[in-house]
């Protein structure tokens, strides 16, 4: 059950003894089949608990939430492009049209991106048959183009794609072809430029060498890849940062194309830029101030997750018959002032303390909004989560603005 401990592996201790995080898991894991005998601690149950669990494959999911905002619009969130994510999305897709959905929000902001095919199939999920989806240009190989290939579940109805500086590759593919096709617009800010093919050539030590063969680019014909200099990789690796030092990130004003970078839109011929990554129809700054760094600091240190599990191993049961059902929850409950307290309490133990009053304050508005994600996610799931911590997020309140006007 959720809450439980994981005290013992085989009759071996693996709690309150001086062993290592790999060494745990390599207890636990083992081939498809055979049998982990395990020891629980349960909270209410005095003695220990001993369960046969038979170890299987542990499915990794892509979409970490599917929920309505409104009653008419929906958000999907996923976390990268893998081979499952394609019927993920499709079956959130159905879910949430079934609750009612008109319009649709893909939340990708920090998606790294995956496979590639996953990209294409999402998009024909939103694109008529034949659409451009991303196209190939190499200097000594053939191009290759995607296009969408109809019947998608999902061809009316507004669409808006969330992106940051962290959202790359597959997620570049599919807002830019959701941008370029006129299908939707793309918030937040700009993406992060990764749009090379690269082919992997195995060496006989065991080593392998990635080649670059081709550049991704959009349907209107931008390159995704950002531009770098050959050899100068610490630039590349700093460009996130370089970003924020030059105000990108923080305000539009900054923010300047050569014409060159200019093109267009295929259907209503709106201007988009190229130059690397995708960059949105609509720009929302990076918040920096949104967390205090007494808040910061507390959570580094895992107060918050801490107290999030003693409170949930106390009033699990109890909170389960008081709300039912997620929407009371969210709209009436509060995390009680003794967990905040608390919090505050043990940070004060580890010498960490607000810098004034106000740093204090933000602090506390900041514990309660992502405690109450947890408890939510701890009760109902990740969808729950995020519909919580989301009522606070400046892109999809921009998005939720655009899809009501």
């Amino acid at each position: 059950m959720a809450g439980d401990r994981i005290v013992s592996v085989a009759d071996t201790a693996i709690a309150g003894v001086k062993m290592s995080r790999e060494e745990i898991m390599r207890r636990l894991r083992g081939p498809k089949g055979t049998v982990a005998h395990l020891g629980v601690v349960r909270q209410g149950v005095k003695e220990t608990m001993y369960f046969d669990v038979k170890r299987d494959k542990i499915p990794v999911n892509s979409v970490d939430a599917a929920y309505m905002v409104t009653p008419r619009i929906g958000l999907i969130r996923f976390n990268n492009f893998a081979q499952t994510t394609h019927q993920e999305v499709v079956d959130a897709i159905r879910k949430l049209k079934e609750q009612g959905m008109k319009d649709l929000i893909i939340d990708l902001q920090q998606n790294g991106g995956g496979f590639l095919q996953a990209a294409a199939d999402i998009a024909s999920e939103f694109l008529p048959k034949g659409d451009m989806i991303v196209y190939t240009r190499g200097r000594s190989v053939p191009s290759q183009e995607f296009r969408s290939t109809g019947n998608g579940i999902f061809t009316e109805g507004k669409v808006v794609c969330l992106v940051d500086e962290y959202s790359a590759s597959a997620a570049e593919i599919l807002s830019g072809a959701i941008q370029d096709q006129d299908r939707g617009i793309v918030v937040g800010r700009r993406t992060f430029g990764k749009g090379l093919v690269q082919r992997p050539i195995d060496l006989p030590d065991g080593s392998m060498i990635r080649l670059t063969m081709a550049r991704y680019y959009t349907p209107s014909g931008r390159c995704i890849q950002k531009p770098y200099e050959k050899g100068d990789r610490l630039s590349y690796a700093k460009d996130v940062i370089n970003r924020y030092n030059n105000g990108e990130l923080t305000n539009a004003d900054s923010i300047h194309f050569p014409d060159s970078l200019r093109y267009q839109t295929l259907r209503e011929k709106r201007t988009v830029y190229g130059g690397g990554g995708i960059m949105p129809d609509y720009f929302v700054p990076l918040d920096t101030t949104k967390y205090s760094k007494y808040y910061r600091e507390l959570s580094a240190k895992n107060l918050i997750v801490n107290a999030n599990l003693k409170y949930m191993d106390k009033n699990r049961k109890k909170l389960a018959r008081q709300y039912p059902s997620f929407e009371e929850f969210k709209a009436t409950y509060q995390v009680p002032q003794e967990v905040i307290d608390g919090i505050f309490a043990e940070g004060e133990k580890q010498k960490i303390l607000p810098k004034d009053d106000e740093d204090k304050a933000k602090a506390v508005e900041n514990a309660r909004l992502i405690l109450k994600g947890m408890v939510a996610r701890d009760l109902w799931d990740m969808s729950e989560y995020f519909s919580i911590i989301y009522e606070d997020d400046d892109v999809v309140k921009k998005a939720v603005e655009l899809l009501q006007k």
